[in-house]
């Protein structure tokens, strides 16, 4: 499978996201790519609340989903979208991160909302409360595609492993984990934390970044990666927004899963522990 990854720096304007992405899909197509992968947030990044409650749209109304499902039927490509910030049905007026993943011919074959939200106070003296404006997911989701099994995830997700192995449970021999990830963290953390959840599930990885300096204030880490099963970096992109491509020899995860069999080996863990 080649795989296109998008490295955004998304702005508040979610027209001119569409228009960048739909644009990545024409040349990600032209380079022979199956499938394009953007950030999390890829139509909408701003930490202004009331700006962003003026601009977001609910699913059905959506122009930067809307685009981008034309862009897919038009170059006859598959689409991840990492995630789009959305208005939703919930009771208590909070939003969706959602992920959606659409085919060749522009339909929606699966969604995943954002499980675990990141609230903190950084040393840095940025303090986020995701919990606040985005309502948490209930479901684990993974989809089949052409090429494989792929199993859903949204940036701070990487760090709850327990989500992995659930996917992994199910089948699922690509994972993705779309992110928009914080300097600091990501300086520390980023790779590591990735490299691991490919190892110890034996899959392969992807995660399409947010980049650089945004219209909202913010930065964000970039290094898009792409991660094979053994835990080797096949793509890092650096700090700079763009479009690279990675080809994925799916029998690697076969091969991978033989010399160290850990999926083969797991057992159920009990939940009580012993105290002694």
């Amino acid at each position: 499978m080649r795989a296109a990854i998008f490295q955004m720096t998304t702005g508040i304007a979610p027209a001119a996201n569409a228009a960048a992405i739909v644009d990545a899909a024409g040349r990600a197509k032209g380079e022979g790519a199956d499938m394009l992968f953007t950030p999390e947030m890829a139509g909408y990044l701003d930490r202004d609340r009331k700006r962003a409650a003026e601009t977001l749209r609910g699913e059905a109304d959506d122009i930067v989903l809307a685009a981008v499902r034309e862009a897919a039927a038009r170059e006859g490509l598959w689409v991840h979208i990492g995630s789009l910030p959305l208005k939703d049905a919930r009771s208590d007026g909070r939003w969706a991160n959602r992920s959606f993943m659409i085919d060749d011919q522009g339909e929606i074959r699966a969604r995943y909302d954002k499980i675990h939200l990141f609230d903190v106070d950084l040393a840095s003296g940025e303090s986020w409360r995701e919990s606040s404006v985005y309502g948490p997911g209930e479901s684990v989701v993974a989809v089949d595609t052409p090429w494989a099994r792929m199993g859903f995830s949204i940036c701070y997700d990487m760090r709850f492993p327990d989500l992995y192995r659930a996917l992994t449970n199910a089948g699922a021999t690509v994972l993705l984990a779309p992110a928009a990830f914080t300097v600091p963290t990501g300086q520390a953390h980023w790779h590591v934390l990735l490299r691991a959840r490919a190892i110890e599930a034996g899959c392969f990885l992807i995660a399409a970044a947010q980049a650089g300096e945004h219209q909202d204030g913010r930065t964000t880490y970039g290094h898009s990666l792409v991660v094979d099963p053994w835990g080797d970096v096949l793509l890092d992109m650096g700090e700079g927004a763009g479009l690279a491509l990675a080809d994925l020899d799916l029998t690697r995860v076969e091969a991978v899963r033989g010399r160290v069999p850990a999926i083969a080996n797991r057992r159920v863990i009990p939940q009580d522990v012993e105290i002694r």
